[in-house]
């Protein structure tokens, strides 16, 4: 198998954490060419002090962490402390991060990167607010025909909305981001909560990842025991999904997940649905495809690449 060359984009978060952490720990699979901060469940100041903490957990002080945008597009942002705690990262008694924050920023970053390697060479993993990757489309609109593929945690479906009644918290933080990022024409893999909400960490599944008996397992298992108190008490469900790690594993083992080629778009203009993605999953319109919206996948599996991956930490 080709080592996938890809920029996480980021906005820890939990699950996130869990993300950075599955992509470091599959070096057979994945180069992490950068981490790219977004403002998003916490403000960017957080969300860089997260991601670099993460990093210092998995002993890969030599990631590079860039700094991105801290608010969206063209709106207020909207964080989500209620649901990771007032850090973001609300669990573990991690340590302060001491390995330094690039100067340069995460979108500049982004440019570089993509015109520096070979074309289609680069995947972007954006699992925070896409504010990061539209921006570098929009400023430099030459790099869009250079990605490889997006793969990205956001949206849904079935499921509807986990911030408001129609949208997911992702693309409704940037919804102008995400419309922007959607119509680029470029490959995009969709992991909406219509599957995240099957990767659900239940007691058994959380209790291996605490029998690692590393500091990693037993870090990501505070941050799924303080994480699950929130979906526990609004969803009545088995325990926290892992949104983010859902892209990470795709890339890795992607006979695990199954869904559609459809017609995804993006509310933009009604503050009723502000941020819905509306995807053709029954095709009743004749608009073309531009993902692959994904539905399905093999929780057992997942679980089982993941407590192996991050036993290796």
């Amino acid at each position: 198998m080709n080592v996938r060359k890809i920029i996480i984009d980021t906005d820890p978060g939990q699950d996130d954490a869990v993300a950075i952490l599955l992509a470091l720990a599959s070096p057979e699979e994945i180069e992490v060419l950068g981490i790219t901060c977004v403002a998003g469940n916490v403000p960017l100041e957080l969300t860089v002090r997260n991601a670099r903490m993460v990093c210092e957990l998995a002993g890969r002080r030599d990631v590079k962490v860039f700094a991105g945008c801290d608010r969206p597009l063209d709106r207020d942002l909207v964080t989500a402390e209620h649901v990771h705690g007032k850090t973001g990262l609300d669990g573990p008694d991690l340590p302060e991060p001491t390995m330094p924050l690039q100067d340069m920023r995460a979108v500049e970053f982004i440019i570089e990167t993509l015109r520096k390697e070979p074309a289609s060479s680069v995947t972007l993993v954006p699992i925070g607010p896409l504010t990061n990757i539209a921006t570098a489309f929009r400023m430099a609109p030459d790099i869009v025909r250079k990605v490889h593929e997006i793969v990205l945690m956001g949206g849904a479906y079935f499921e509807v909305g986990n911030i408001t009644p129609a949208a997911e918290f992702n693309i409704h933080v940037d919804p102008h981001a995400a419309d922007l990022v959607f119509r680029a024409g470029v490959p995009i893999v969709v992991m909406p909560l219509d599957v995240t909400h099957k990767a659900l960490v239940t007691r058994a599944r959380n209790d291996a990842f605490r029998a690692i008996g590393n500091r990693v397992g037993t870090a990501v298992a505070e941050m799924t025991d303080f994480f699950e108190r929130y979906d526990r008490e609004k969803y009545g469900s088995d325990g926290a999904p892992l949104h983010d790690p859902c892209t990470v594993a795709y890339l890795i083992r992607p006979e695990l997940f199954s869904g559609r080629h459809v017609n995804v778009e993006i509310e933009t203009g009604s503050e009723l649905t502000m941020g819905m993605t509306v995807a053709d999953w029954w095709g009743v319109t004749d608009r073309a495809a531009n993902a692959l919206f994904i539905g399905n996948l093999d929780a057992d599996g997942f679980f089982e690449l993941l407590t192996e991956r991050l036993a290796r930490l």
